[in-house]
């Protein structure tokens, strides 16, 4: 698992989108906290075209700067950095993966940044993430 998360984010780095495709088994979702980048990105191809236009136009580069894997799980957290160069932004937080028992490759990501509470929103998580499905405590 580390040596997957640890390639994704070379390939994240180098800016080509088919090489960060790789890393994900077919129906895999990015999902981030509201309002950021239009929503979950679902599927490894549109994560890839993401983040290569992240690499092109913002300058972006990522490093992971802590990680812990649960093989008998298939999971993994992270934290991690992510630097978009051309606007002097440093942004950090953390990320829980789940993988594909079969093949290995990442299924899902979620992210979540450390910032401070954002003004006028009454629920804070992650846009699109199926909560109440997954067992969570949620009140609507």
């Amino acid at each position: 698992m580390e040596e997957v998360i640890r390639g994704y984010f070379d390939a994240c780095n180098t800016g080509q989108a088919d090489a960060v495709a790789t890393f994900f088994a077919p129906g895999a979702v990015h999902y981030f906290p509201p309002d950021m980048y239009d929503g979950p990105f679902r599927g490894g191809e549109t994560i890839g075209a993401k983040w290569s236009w992240a690499v092109r136009t913002l300058g972006s580069r990522w490093t992971v700067d802590e990680i812990i894997c649960d093989p008998d799980t298939d999971r993994a957290v992270i934290e991690w950095t992510h630097e978009k160069t051309k606007a002097g932004v440093v942004l950090r937080g953390d990320e829980w993966y789940h993988f594909d028992p079969g093949s290995g490759l990442i299924a899902e990501i979620r992210a979540y940044y450390a910032s401070p509470q954002a003004a006028g929103l009454d629920r804070l998580e992650l846009a699109g993430y199926p909560y109440a499905e997954r067992g969570y405590a949620a009140s609507e």
